[in-house]
């Protein structure tokens, strides 16, 4: 199943095609966005200067799109180490659980008021 891709991922996948220029047809192809979806994006990084139109209608990536690309990698490294700590630490949450909680419940311990748990 197709995973749903961010804005800002596409917004990259568009930054990364146009580096070398390209043209409306093979951007749409290559991101695989419809015609609407492409017009979308390339008025929105057209304005905000990440990519700029060269020379023979050729869309090539700005400056300002060079060091977007640089942050945005950056951005997901850190997100997956951040990811990868998330799971460690359920992973740790799990453990504590399956070890103390499960044991102390199989022991019959007794309950808050030191009554013994009717079983």
């Amino acid at each position: 199943m197709a995973r749903y891709r961010r804005r800002l991922q596409i917004i990259a996948e568009i930054l990364e095609i146009v580096r070398g220029g390209a043209r409306k047809t093979h951007i749409m192809y290559k991101a695989n966005l419809s015609y609407k979806l492409l017009c979308k994006y390339l008025d929105e990084v057209l304005a905000c200067g990440l990519v700029r139109v060269g020379r023979d209608e050729c869309y090539v990536v700005a400056p300002k799109g060079e060091k977007f690309l640089q942050k945005f990698y950056l951005y997901l490294k850190r997100r997956e180490r951040v990811h990868e700590e998330l799971k460690a630490v359920d992973e740790e949450k799990a453990l504590l659980e399956h070890k103390y909680m499960n044991a102390r419940a199989k022991a019959g311990h007794t309950n808050s008021k030191g009554l013994m748990r009717k079983r």
